[in-house]
């Protein structure tokens, strides 16, 4: 997925940036042209005016006057020794026509205008280096100016690349997110069944077959479906949901997993009520998170106990086991979504976070190396949906 957002960021940069650069060099062309053409006829202008009008002694600066009167010659004085432009004399004594010239005489570049004004032929050559060198000036200006430009199109590319492409990012990302929560909240439900189905086919060899064991199978179905329904339509649907009977129904369908690892569940409760508002399966999903987590770090002979308590206006559930135990720097990543399944959690107590913090709850651990471990949801009581006090009921070997 980064390597196929990186491609198309470079794209989306490459073709702003050459857009963009495309622009300034079509701007940078019309400007260069237009000067350039305005040089043109200012100097145009210029040499014509001097020969209708300027004094051969006296002509405007860079600007120098030739007449021909016969077989005479005058020059302005201090006229450069390549004056006059005698290709355009003659060319005018032959047919008579005005000739404007660009030439290049000892080393200079001039715009020569020649004209028969009755007897005389006059000849102005204006010297146009200053005309270069200002067309040259604003040619490196454009060039650097260019560059500077070039460089700020490729930032400004990039950054409206990573803007275009962020929601791109985003959409991705919330793929794989949603491909990830799946993959983990089936791998429990799926393996509750798997050991059900197993029990079932033990018991039918056996010529027995429990109607209770046949419930349970069906119960883990729906189950599996509700888990489902809740991973695609999300947990907005709220209603008062027990978590009492969320813990008895969980403890009774995990009981065949516990007792084939030799561990023993237990459900306890107090007096009072254990009603929350929220999304009924995705409290199952915590809390199967939960005991499927203990279940992974008990060791054969263990127990995991499930305590509910109610306070005023809180319930709280915990999680408690003797395993294993949390290793000082665990409690600060245990929440982090992306911890492989080799360091020991996975992606199910970041699952279970989420669902706490969407529930308006608080997600706490506690825990010691060797002591085991303890993991409490604190989650605000719904006062009007709360139900009669159910007893509790130990489940596992």
């Amino acid at each position: 997925m980064n390597a196929l957002l990186t491609r198309a960021r470079r794209r989306v940069t490459l073709r702003t940036a050459g857009t963009i650069s495309v622009l300034l060099l079509i701007m940078g062309g019309l400007v260069y042209g237009v000067m350039a053409g305005q040089q043109d006829a200012a100097a145009r202008r210029e040499a014509r005016v001097a020969v209708e009008r300027a004094s051969i002694t006296s002509p405007p600066p860079c600007l120098w006057l030739t007449e021909v009167e016969g077989d005479i010659l005058r020059r302005s004085p201090g006229a450069p020794e390549a004056l006059p432009w005698r290709a355009g004399i003659r060319g005018v004594e032959r047919d008579g026509r005005t000739r404007v010239d660009r030439v290049e005489l000892g080393g200079l570049e001039y715009l020569v205008h020649t004209e028969r004004r009755g007897a005389v032929i006059r000849q102005a050559a204006l010297d146009l280096r200053y005309q270069i060198s200002e067309r040259r000036r604003l040619l490196d200006t454009l060039i650097i100016a260019g560059i500077v430009s070039l460089l700020a199109a490729v930032l400004i590319g990039h950054l409206i690349a990573r803007r275009a492409i962020a929601p791109l990012g985003e959409a991705l990302a919330r793929e794989r997110r949603f491909t990830e929560d799946v993959s983990h909240e089936l791998r429990t439900p799926l393996a509750r069944l798997h050991t059900r189905a197993q029990l079932v086919s033990v018991r039918l060899r056996r010529g027995e077959l429990p109607v209770e064991d046949v419930d349970r199978l069906v119960t883990g179905t729906r189950e599996l479906g509700e888990v489902v329904d809740d991973l695609l339509l999300s947990d907005r649907l709220r209603h008062p949901v027990d978590l009492a009977l969320l813990a008895q129904d969980l403890a009774e369908a995990e009981s065949p997993r516990a007792e084939s690892r030799g561990v023993t569940i237990e459900v306890h409760r107090d007096d009072g009520p254990a009603v929350v508002s929220g999304a009924a399966p995705a409290l199952r999903r915590v809390l199967s998170a939960l005991v499927d987590n203990a279940l992974t770090h008990t060791a054969p002979g263990g127990r995991i106990t499930i305590t509910l308590a109610s306070a005023a206006d809180r319930v709280s559930l915990t999680v408690a086991d003797d395993g294993a135990g949390l290793a000082p720097g665990d409690p600060a990543r245990l929440f982090t979504r992306h911890v492989t399944e080799s360091s020991g959690y996975g992606l199910g107590l970041a699952l279970v976070k989420e669902v706490v913090d969407g529930h308006d709850g608080i997600l706490t651990v506690a825990g010691a190396p060797g002591e085991g471990a303890a993991f409490t949801v604190t989650l605000p009581a719904d006062d009007l949906g709360r139900t009669a006090s159910v007893p509790a009921r130990v489940a596992g070997g």
